[in-house]
């Protein structure tokens, strides 16, 4: 089978990743071609050779002066995402070869010019409906095959389009069983949505270490909301590679997952469980599909931020209770990445024949 993913073209699928997406992503690429298929992929600059993937090349945008100084010229980054969407569907428009073309962006350009391919196309929706993704879902969404990453996102899209849902998962190879420890962990992108400075407020309140990990991607909302409530016992461990990652959730007592939008659905979640580490989280979006006994606890969002940070910090010895072979077993058994691209497989099928 012949399968082209158009990714997120802001990161490289490539790791440390810059979150879940390209993290699923990559994951995605390396299984399909374990199971045979042939895969192209359009990545940002910078992804992982190592794939062994057919890379789809555009070319870089260049804008005269003249251009430049135009007083209604838009982002500079959103002109260069569409003409690089541009590209990539053109490139795609020249395939007679594809089976089936699996869309992870968050761009609506391959929505909106899916006609333009012979081979059908996959939605993954990895988000609630964004101001730019829902008229081209629209448009075009029963074309393009959607799938929901989670029944919580699956509902926010269910008048737009009827995606089906297939949950995200993990490679039980790369998070080891881990023998706990003392500390909690946070792990995710650095940025308001996550909410780590949450995870901070509720470590303080419960009298524990934190150790923090992910990339600075909103250097403003890191220096003004978190670096105020680090210290001593809050620390931020920076951005590791996904085994040096693996060994400090694994040494971890229990893992905080502190979303403050609508989580759709929480990767960093069933990481932690592999490893054998139970989750403390707010039960936001789609995490309560994920985070439950015996893998650990979602804890309700209360009347005040106070209200849930006591909340949290009340389940925390429950959570810490769960035995963690019992935790990574719940994985296995649930968001086992091979179960994923197995039903993602059976999916190219049906639609390549």
């Amino acid at each position: 089978m012949k399968v082209a993913l158009v990714a997120n073209d802001r990161f490289p699928i490539a790791a440390p990743f810059a979150g879940g997406l390209e993290s699923f992503t990559w994951h995605l690429a390396r299984t399909l071609r374990e199971r045979g298929a042939q895969v192209t992929v359009f990545a940002a600059p910078g992804s992982d050779p190592d794939l062994g993937l057919e890379e789809l090349l555009v070319h870089p945008l260049e804008l005269g002066s003249h251009a430049r100084v135009d007083v209604a010229m838009p982002s500079e980054r959103i002109v260069e995402q569409t003409f690089a969407y541009l590209q990539c569907m053109q490139q795609l428009s020249r395939r007679d070869d594809l089976d089936v073309v699996h869309n992870n962006s968050l761009h609506y350009l391959p929505v909106v010019l899916a006609d333009l391919v012979g081979a059908p196309m996959v939605t993954s929706l990895h988000t609630p409906p964004t101001p730019w993704l829902e008229p081209a879902m629209r448009l075009r969404g029963d074309r393009v095959h959607p799938v929901a990453v989670s029944h919580a996102v699956a509902a926010l899209w269910e008048r737009i389009c009827s995606p089906r849902v297939i949950h995200n998962g993990v490679d039980m190879r790369e998070w080891n069983l881990g023998e706990g420890g003392t500390d909690l962990v946070w792990m995710g992108r650095i940025v308001p949505e996550k909410a780590p400075h949450t995870a901070a407020l509720i470590a303080h309140a419960a009298g524990r270490r934190l150790r923090i990990a992910g990339p600075r991607v909103d250097e403003r909302y890191f220096e003004e909301q978190l670096a105020p409530v680090l210290d001593d016992d809050i620390t931020y461990v920076g951005h590791l590679h996904p085994r040096e990652l693996a060994v400090l959730v694994g040494s971890s007592a229990a893992c905080l997952v502190t979303p403050a939008w609508e989580e759709p659905f929480g990767l960093v979640s069933p990481e932690a469980m592999a490893c054998g580490t139970p989750v403390l989280a707010l039960a936001r979006g789609g995490v309560p599909e994920v985070v439950r006994e015996p893998g650990g606890v979602a804890v309700d969002i209360g009347p005040t931020p106070e209200d849930t940070i006591a909340l949290a910090v009340e389940a925390l010895p429950r959570v810490e209770a769960l035995d963690r072979r019992g935790v990574r077993r719940y994985v296995e058994d649930n968001f086992d990445v091979v179960t994923t691209i197995e039903r993602y497989l059976a999916l190219y099928e049906e639609l390549a024949a």
